[in-house]
């Protein structure tokens, strides 16, 4: 695989596209109208690209169930007239495919919301969805790294590197952990910073635009900006001010899949268990500052979460370590 996409800045990275209205069975009319709701997640909601074509293959996933299943192409008033149990039909026969709760739980929630939007133009209420519950789903734990595991996998990039890489692209990936771990950025957040927003010498905090164009400050830590540095030294293109802070061999963007790629090198070079992923590091991130004793809110804030109850799943990984804060700072354990 080629390391980066020549091309100008972000040209070459490819992103999924709508699905195209042909793929969904429905009239004239609902095809219009799914149209429109395609239209108004990326202009009023800013979804990306990625859940516009998840969303996209749930719902015609569910028309296509409509269709054989009531015999008809569906319409409005097809959908209007669906019944709790033709739900329920479409539930079970999806999960007769094999499908994971989570997945059913995605697309119940899309049908969901395909359903407001027609309902917010007066043009199909269905009670039946107001009662319909979903599946119900396991609180998974996210699974971080230990302290000396993440420090670890930052520190062996150049070990579990290929033998051809260049000292650069190693310093360019040790950067890019260095943020995921540091500051608790997704990966798309990471690569998704331009030169100009670089953490560097005498910047205090990063300006982070997450999921649904929400802005957030995070602070940045001396080891994040020296590995920054040491990348910007090594880098041998010249990157230009909008254009992107990580770059391939080829001086085009750098493609997230490189990114795991080389966390699996270095899963394997240290021996760490499969969940030791990029996203593991924002975990670790988020887990020991919570197991040191930092603010759930603030821990809320710096990830980005619009819900607080997002972050307090992380309360369900150390346990030890909330005890130990539980026994220095509540004034009765310390009678």
């Amino acid at each position: 695989m080629a390391d980066g996409l020549a091309a100008s800045p972000y040209a070459g990275v490819k992103r999924p596209k709508p699905q195209p209205i042909a793929r969904f069975a429905g009239d004239a009319e609902l095809l219009g109208l799914i149209e429109a709701w395609q239209a108004q997640l990326t202009a009023e909601r800013r979804s990306s690209a990625h859940t516009i074509a998840g969303y996209g293959r749930d719902l015609a996933v569910f028309l296509d169930f409509v269709r054989d299943h009531r015999g008809e192409q569906p319409s409005l008033e097809g959908l209007r007239a669906l019944e709790l149990r033709d739900f329920r039909a479409f539930l079970a026969a999806r999960s007769g495919d094999g499908l994971a709760r989570s997945s059913l739980a995605r697309g119940l929630s899309v049908i969901r919301g395909f359903f407001r939007f027609l309902s917010r133009r007066g043009l199909v209420d269905n009670p039946a969805l107001t009662v319909l519950r979903g599946p119900r789903l396991p609180k998974v734990a996210p699974r971080p790294l230990t302290i000396d595991d993440a420090a670890a996998a930052i520190d062996s990039v150049d070990l579990a590197g290929s033998p051809e890489a260049e000292p650069w692209i190693l310093a360019r990936d040790a950067a890019v952990l260095s943020l995921l771990y540091g500051c608790g950025l997704r990966l798309s957040e990471a690569l998704g910073l331009t030169r100009g927003e670089a953490p560097v010498r005498g910047r205090d905090v990063l300006v982070i635009t997450g999921k649904g164009r929400k802005q957030r400050l995070v602070p940045l830590l001396p080891a994040v900006i020296d590995a920054v540095a040491a990348y910007l030294a090594a880098c041998p293109y010249r990157l230009t001010t909008d254009g992107p802070l990580f770059v391939g061999a080829r001086g085009g963007p750098l493609h997230p899949r490189l990114v795991q790629k080389m966390m699996e090198q270095v899963r394997r070079a240290l021996g760490l268990p499969d969940s030791a992923t990029p996203h593991a590091l924002r975990h670790s991130f988020a887990t020991h500052l919570l197991s040191n004793g930092g603010d759930l809110r603030a821990i809320q804030e710096l990830l980005g979460h619009a819900s607080l109850s997002t972050t307090q799943r992380y309360t369900m990984v150390d346990l030890d370590g909330l005890m130990r804060v539980y026994d220095q700072a509540h004034p009765r354990a310390r009678a």
